[in-house]
């Protein structure tokens, strides 16, 4: 075990925002950690690196038990933040220069990590360009390249691909894979459902401060296997609507997205015509599909929350 949560509490005066968070993370593994806004995830986040302390429970990480004081583990961490905390003022290769420098990395050795590092986050013919220059992208990456120069054993990415262009999404998803198979252990959060779905071995789902389910991708869509994902389009939605859909014999639970409506049924319930006719009873149906469960099936289920509308949203 690289990292492990062990009954951790945290509490912000009157928010419990971590309640009881108990998790593990082994070694080599690249663990998805998704949630909604004020799931805890960050919170979690900031407690494994040692940024913030707790209140009680216990984080222990290459066996060592973490807290803010632990000046040492530090070097094992690489951290990815949501915000981008490169300095524009400094050229690509003189962040890097920089970053190596607070973890200790000097002389020979952080000369040959800088052009390591350039060369694998695709920036090196960038080397001596200001990052205020570069696009959305290249500064995602770069902000990567900040927290891996040091070489940790552990890396943490706090939301890496929020606003940028979806190529640069899949070179950052392909170097986290390239991470792992090189022997890197990775707590990966995101609030992209597919990029869970594309790269974690495991997964682990939290909801106000707690965590409510985790496993593997084919363990999690396991749970609801005997379920099915019905996803209606109407051109009048209500709330009227949605209770009347809640009272179909067989509907575990109905979420309205403007005027789309996806609803868990029982498979084999034989509801997409009862659906559909509750439906048209209150206007006009654009679009009605039923599909087999995926992982954001069961994160509707177990938190009853769209986790793209929380990003969209925030």
């Amino acid at each position: 075990m690289i990292a492990g949560l062990q009954d951790v509490v945290k509490r912000y005066g009157n928010l419990q925002a971590l309640d009881h968070v108990s998790f593990d993370i082994n070694e080599g593994e690249i663990v998805g950690l998704l949630g909604p806004n004020g799931a805890g995830k960050t919170t979690a986040i900031r407690a494994l690196a040692g940024l913030i302390g707790t209140d009680s429970g216990e984080i222990t990480l290459f066996g060592e038990k973490q807290d803010v004081n632990n000046i040492r583990l530090k070097q094992y961490i690489g951290l990815v933040t949501q915000e981008v905390t490169v300095f524009e003022e400094l050229t690509a290769e003189e962040n890097l220069r920089f970053f190596g420098g607070l973890y200790g990395v000097k002389g020979d050795t952080l000369k040959q990590r800088v052009k390591e590092i350039l060369d694998f986050v695709g920036l090196s013919e960038y080397a001596k360009k200001s990052p205020g220059k570069f696009s959305g992208g290249m500064q995602r990456r770069l902000n990567i390249a900040c927290a891996l120069v040091h070489q940790p054993r552990f890396l943490i990415m706090d939301e890496p691909t929020v606003g940028i262009d979806p190529q640069s999404r899949n070179y950052i998803l392909e170097s986290v894979k390239r991470l792992a198979k090189q022997g890197t252990t990775v707590l990966y959060t995101s609030h992209y459902m597919e990029e869970v779905q594309a790269i974690a071995s495991r997964i682990i789902i939290m909801d106000q401060g707690r965590v409510i389910a985790g496993g593997t991708l084919e363990e999690l869509v396991g749970r609801i296997q005997h379920e099915e994902t019905i996803r209606i389009t109407v051109t009048d939605p209500s709330d009227n609507l949605t209770d009347s859909f809640g009272r179909i014999q067989g509907v575990k639970s109905v979420i309205q997205n403007g005027p789309e409506y996806i609803i868990l049924s029982g498979a084999g319930a034989g509801n997409l015509n009862r659906i559909l006719a509750v439906a048209q009873q209150s206007g006009k149906v654009s679009n009605i599909s039923a599909d087999k469960p995926t992982l954001e099936d069961v994160f509707l289920t177990l938190t009853g929350k769209k986790l793209r509308d929380e990003e969209e949203n925030a």
